[in-house]
């Protein structure tokens, strides 16, 4: 099993090629569990405004620009724990 660091270096390096349940795992290690409804995964952010993260599985990869938001929200986070 791939760790949290492995999966987020993926996502920089390629975020065309990023499987959805990989995403989760990213998202649910920074951001904790979402909650869900339907097909979307929207998880609560620290701060108000963007980037907000709701996911959703398009046959079993996650989308690009959903992909993006979650690398921007990362970075947002640890320029916030960094300060």
């Amino acid at each position: 099993m791939r760790s949290v660091e492995e999966i987020y270096q993926q996502m920089v390096n390629n975020p065309q090629d990023v499987r959805f349940t990989d995403l989760c795992k990213i998202c649910d290690h920074y951001f904790g569990e979402p909650r869900q409804k339907g097909s979307h995964c929207v998880y609560k952010m620290p701060w108000k405004g963007n980037p907000r993260i709701n996911i959703q599985n398009d046959n079993g990869k996650a989308k690009v620009y959903q992909v993006k938001q979650v690398i921007k929200a990362i970075e947002k986070l640890e320029a916030k724990d960094g300060s």
